[in-house]
């Protein structure tokens, strides 16, 4: 299909961008396009201008910053996996970064693109959700910070007010004692997840001392997994480690379509945390 009527504005700084996007209500910012892009096609989008983002260097590269790692917005996917300063300060999002689509998505989709759209299908923002990410946001009025726990509102809806675009992210570095791994179920290579499960895991004497667990496609938004985190806390790696896991889903709304239904994915959540917690804490 051929998209609606707009109009393009491709600004040359960031103050520029937001002034742009401040002066129309409808208008939208392009990042990579690979979400905007299709719903445009489909009509399911309609904004009136599109603010190209493509090309401004404020919102690029990876920054280690200490206590935490910047990821600008419009770094791409596999600049985000093939980033040192990622890998060493927060492997689990290069891991996830690591199995977005296909090689030719991730050269041109973004990372603030792909969390901004906001889809709960999509493997980053279970992850940044899991690692308390901060959302950097710019606006004409200025710069502001989202918790991640804030940043997700419902199905394709984020916290981003109107005249806001997201700057970067903010991921603290765990440190020494914890392991983490992604386990995605999907039909294949390039289809979005079934469900996906993120795990960060602090072990201690044998014990999981603490544990993060973020959930992708099991409601409107991404989720924590509180209970089977609870669960888990304190735990002897072995056998009992199942069992919390199968608190993974409590308190979810898993969505029913062509590819599984609400229970299938309550199955899939347990079995698929139980895997990424052992993987995680480095147990076989």
């Amino acid at each position: 299909m051929i998209p609606a009527q707009f109009d393009y504005v491709r600004p040359d700084s960031l103050d520029e961008a937001c002034r742009a996007l401040a002066s129309d209500e409808d208008a939208k910012v392009l990042a990579g396009g690979q979400s905007l892009l299709p719903l445009l096609r489909l009509r399911l989008a309609y904004p009136s201008t599109l603010v190209d983002v493509g090309r401004l260097p404020e919102l690029k590269g990876v920054h280690d910053r200490g206590d935490h790692v910047f990821i600008g917005a419009m770094t791409t996917h596999d600049e985000v996996v093939r980033s040192g300063v990622v890998r060493a300060g927060c492997p689990l999002v290069a891991m996830a970064a690591a199995t977005v689509a296909d090689p030719a998505i991730r050269h041109r989709g973004t990372f603030g693109g792909s969390l901004a759209h906001a889809d709960p299908a999509g493997d980053l923002p279970a992850v940044v959700l899991a690692l308390d990410g901060v959302f950097v946001a710019r606006s004409a009025q200025g710069e502001r910070e989202i918790p991640a726990a804030e940043f997700f509102v419902d199905y394709l809806e984020s916290s981003l007010d109107a005249g806001e675009i997201l700057a970067g992210v903010k991921i603290p570095k765990l440190g020494a004692g914890w392991g983490f791994h992604y386990e995605k179920f999907h039909r294949t290579a390039q289809a979005w997840a079934i469900v996906g499960v993120a795990a960060a895991v602090k072990r201690s004497n044998g014990s999981i001392a603490e544990a993060r667990i973020g959930l992708t496609n099991m409601g409107p938004t991404p989720l924590r997994a509180r209970a089977a985190e609870a669960a888990l806390e304190g735990v002897e790696l072995g056998d009992r480690v199942r069992q919390a896991c199968e608190e993974a889903a409590d308190g979810a709304s898993p969505p029913a379509d062509l590819h599984a239904q609400p229970d299938y994915r309550r199955h899939l959540a347990q079995v698929l945390t139980h895997r990424a917690v052992r993987t995680a804490a480095g147990t076989p």
